[in-house]
């Protein structure tokens, strides 16, 4: 079993940082993917951030050049840096994982979620 726990979330105003983490524990031989998910009251929950093992990196249109993922894989945490938030940031943020336990079964999880909240 793995667990994800995620952290940081909070309420900022306009222009303000905030920093999540995701930390992936249990059995896990590695961690081939992780990502970060938002869901706003009423949406459908969509990818913001995704990145590989390697390092690579993808995101979302509208949060590009503001919000950075990065992970430590010795730690097999992942972070998000969003900066120069906007109210139409706000959501529930999920961390989200695509894992290998000791005998290279692929199972994937989601964290508990973090609210975000960005004022005006």
């Amino acid at each position: 079993q793995v667990q994800l726990v995620e952290s940081g979330g909070g309420l900022v105003q306009a222009g303000g940082s905030l920093r999540l983490s995701c930390a992936a524990s249990g059995n896990i031989f590695s961690v081939n993917v992780m990502s970060w998910y938002c869901q706003a009251p009423g949406k459908q929950r969509e990818l913001v951030a995704t990145v590989t093992s390697g390092g690579s990196t993808n995101y979302k249109d509208s949060v590009k050049g503001r919000f950075t993922i990065s992970r430590d894989n010795a730690k097999n945490t992942v972070y998000l840096q969003m900066n120069n938030l906007k109210p139409e940031d706000t959501a529930v943020y999920y961390c989200y994982a695509i894992v290998e336990d000791h005998l290279r079964k692929r199972s994937h999880y989601w964290g508990q979620g973090t609210q975000v909240t960005v004022s005006s």
